[in-house]
C-alpha cells in the first residue's frame, strides 16, 4: 500500500487547475478523462478540507472569553483586533 503525505493546499490547487485545463481541451481518451476526473475530485476534497480547517482556526481566534464568536453590529464576523480590556482602577488608600 502506497502512503504519501498529502500535498499542501497550494500544490493541490495547482494540480487541480492543471487537470481542469487538460479536461477542458477535450483531447484525452475516455479512460484518461475519467482517471483525471477522479484525481481532480480527490484534490478538490483535499482543498475543501484544508479550507474548512483554516476557517475553523480563524473562528477559534475570533471567539471571546466565553467561547462565542464575536460579530460586529451587522452580524458579520469581527475581524478587527479587540480593544484591550479596561484597566481596573485600584482604590489607593493613602497612609
Amino acid at each position: 500500500m502506497k502512503t504519501t503525505a498529502a500535498p499542501s493546499f497550494e500544490t493541490a490547487l495547482k494540480q487541480l487547475e492543471e487537470i481542469v485545463q487538460r479536461l477542458e481541451k477535450g483531447e484525452l481518451s475516455l479512460e484518461e478523462s475519467l482517471r483525471l476526473y477522479e484525481e481532480g475530485i480527490q484534490l478538490s476534497r483535499l482543498c475543501h478540507g484544508k479550507l474548512e480547517e483554516a476557517e475553523g482556526k480563524i473562528e477559534m481566534l475570533l471567539k471571546d472569553a466565553k467561547g462565542d464568536v464575536v460579530r460586529d453590529g451587522e452580524g458579520a464576523l469581527r475581524t478587527k483586533p479587540f480593544a484591550p480590556p479596561p484597566e481596573k482602577e485600584d482604590d489607593d488608600v493613602s497612609s
